[in-house]
């Protein structure tokens, strides 16, 4: 199959950027912040968890928006998507929200984003979350592959998994040690360039 007929599926936080969450918890010192999906598998869990986090703290949309203006790619990343995309369709996959990524994405030169939205009052408070479609990113690969694409995939988290185990070829990328271990058929990579070559090799 041609190369045209690939598409290669990225996970954002963890893999490009470092994660919003930690880096909002770190400015605040809210510690239990940091929990993650590589922590929670359970998504609407996390979040619903992270949203009454920030009501008991006074906390909104405003105060995470000020945070991420802070985050920048990491070292590598705009460097390895810009390559990618020069030779093969590239989608990020995120459970991240529309409201969060467009700093980001800015800073990754405008990749193509498929995310969620959140629900926001006038005062600024996160009163909701609305994911795009359930099991988002198995959902996205599963529907490239009806209209004909092959996909392949990487991410560093539990809510990853999905897309990486039912793509034609899929890998992790600065993983947890614990993920590793139980999927210890998946490559793992910590460097971009290694990651770059796999994906190389298999399109």
């Amino acid at each position: 199959m041609s190369r045209d007929m690939n598409i290669v599926c990225l996970d954002l936080e963890g893999v490009l950027v470092p994660e919003i969450w930690i880096a909002f918890s770190e400015k605040t010192g809210i510690p239990e912040l940091k929990r993650t999906t590589r922590d929670e598998p359970d998504y609407d869990k996390l979040m619903n968890f992270r949203l009454d986090i920030l009501r008991q703290h006074g906390l909104g949309l405003k105060e995470i928006q000020e945070t991420i203006a802070g985050i920048d790619p990491m070292p590598g990343a705009r460097e390895f998507l810009d390559e990618l995309r020069s030779i093969t369709q590239v989608l990020i996959l995120s459970d991240t929200f529309t409201q969060f990524a467009q700093p980001l994405m800015k800073k990754l030169g405008w990749p193509t984003l498929f995310c969620n939205t959140l629900e926001v009052a006038d005062n600024g408070e996160i009163t909701g979350f609305r994911m795009r479609v359930e099991q988002s990113k198995l959902t996205t690969v599963k529907g490239l592959q009806a209209m004909g694409f092959e996909t392949i995939s990487c991410g560093d988290s539990h809510n990853d998994l999905g897309m990486i185990l039912n793509s034609k070829a899929g890998f992790l990328f600065k993983s947890t040690d614990q993920i590793k271990k139980d999927y210890p058929d998946l490559p793992a990579f910590e460097e971009y360039d290694d990651l770059l070559a796999a994906i190389k090799e298999v399109l």
